[in-house]
């Protein structure tokens, strides 16, 4: 009775773990890593949420509840960009700014000061939107890039959100204004700024410190809301290079930024930040991280010594196999690297040197940083008849017997 009472309590809980993996999956490799704690060194920012990723990599590198869905503000503006760039927008097209745009160049959120019946162009429209965070220029761009519809806009930013699997990341406006369905987090943001990055486009508009918007009648000269990027305001950061800024009551202060020096760029997203001005230095403090604490390091250098593989019918004797060329990668604290080697089986019967006969392939944090052929150090010839006599006659009886049989077959 007590047997069968055990085995029924097994097979419940079986059940049970199972019906848990289906309501509550394991969560991704990036998700599982980003949970983890940051490592010794990682700055602590006064922010409801942050995160600094490698801008070509996309690995996580620190940050504080980077899964958080959060308000964001304008930093919803980016997204606008993305989408628009990549469905292809005419930049050179003229659109007629309608009455329902132009109503949001008041109140507490930023505008371009866009009038009624205005004529800009979709570039114009689009560095109104990203430079000054323009709340009127990003409605009139997506009424024109809906077909008069800003709700068939948001659906395709929903659709690239969903096409990028972005877990935490929701979208009832193109302006980032508060509402409870509108939210994303700063991993999520942070992927959204390398993919938009990508397009020369943005990343010349968001690099701007100024410009100014043409209309049929005017001109309107504007600055950016992103002072990390504007030498003289005090908050200048000289690597930095963009993107975006975004505050609103139920958000906060928060900021998109990117640098780049050399052959180093990061994205860092801080959301929330205790103040207004903060936002900057939590920023430069998050991107002087990463290019203080991680680079370009060498993971595997040309004829480093791998694997070696016997040779037939040599007991004592094997072929060293050697990688081929270097592989590097970004590493620092806390990025975990990984060697995977493969080889052929068995060596060859006779080699060249320089004959591929394996890999091996760097992963840095599970994602793959390069691979190499591994090649065999030096050549041999193939065993020869008294060679192979020896091999099976060292292996006493069952070795002589083994070496008649074959050479019978012979």
């Amino acid at each position: 009775m007590r047997q069968r009472t055990c085995r029924a309590h097994g097979t419940v809980t079986l059940i049970l773990l199972s019906l848990a993996l289906l309501v509550f999956p394991a969560p991704d490799r990036a998700d599982a890593q980003q949970n983890e704690p940051n490592p010794p060194g990682a700055p602590k920012l006064d922010a409801a949420s942050w995160a600094i990723v490698d801008r070509e990599t996309g690995l996580y590198l620190a940050g504080k509840e980077p899964n958080k869905r959060l308000p964001i503000a304008s930093t919803t503006k980016v997204m606008v960009a993305l989408v628009a760039l990549e469905e292809g927008a005419r930049l050179d097209e003229e659109v007629t700014v309608s009455e329902n745009a132009a109503s949001y160049a008041g109140g507490v959120y930023s505008a371009a000061g866009l009038y009624p019946y205005d004529s800009v162009s979709v570039r114009e429209l689009l560095e109104a939107t990203l430079v000054p965070s323009g709340t009127d220029a990003v409605y009139a761009l997506a009424e024109h890039l809906g077909g008069g519809s800003v709700e068939e806009f948001v659906g395709s930013m929903n659709q690239k959100a969903k096409e990028m699997n972005l877990k935490n990341t929701h979208f009832e406006n193109p302006a980032g204004l508060d509402d409870s369905g509108h939210y994303s987090s700063a991993g999520d943001l942070a992927r959204i700024t390398r993919e938009a990055m990508e397009y020369p486009e943005f990343r010349e508009i968001v690099g701007k410190t100024s410009i100014t918007v043409t209309t049929q009648d005017r001109e309107i000269p504007l600055d950016t809301t992103n002072l990390l990027i504007a030498p003289n305001s005090g908050y200048g950061y000289e690597a930095a290079d963009g993107v975006k800024t975004g505050t609103s009551p139920e958000a906060g202060p928060s900021l998109i930024s990117s640098a780049q020096n050399g052959d180093e760029s990061y994205v860092a997203v801080v959301l929330g930040a205790a103040e207004d001005l903060y936002r900057f230095e939590a920023s430069e403090t998050a991107l002087e991280y990463g290019f203080g604490d991680f680079g370009e390091k060498s993971f595997v250098a040309r004829d480093d010594p791998f694997k070696k593989l016997q040779l037939p019918y040599r007991r004592d004797e094997s072929v060293q196999l050697v990688a081929e060329k270097d592989i590097s990668g970004l590493g620092g604290p806390g990025l975990e690297v990984e060697r995977r080697v493969e080889t052929e089986k068995e060596a060859p019967p006779s080699a060249e040197a320089g004959r591929e006969l394996g890999t091996v392939e760097v992963f840095v944090d599970g994602r793959s940083a390069g691979t190499s052929p591994l090649v065999a150090a030096e050549g041999y010839e193939e065993a020869g008849v008294w060679q192979r006599i020896r091999y099976w006659t060292s292996g006493a009886v069952g070795g002589v017997s083994n070496w008649i049989s074959e050479t019978a077959e012979g």
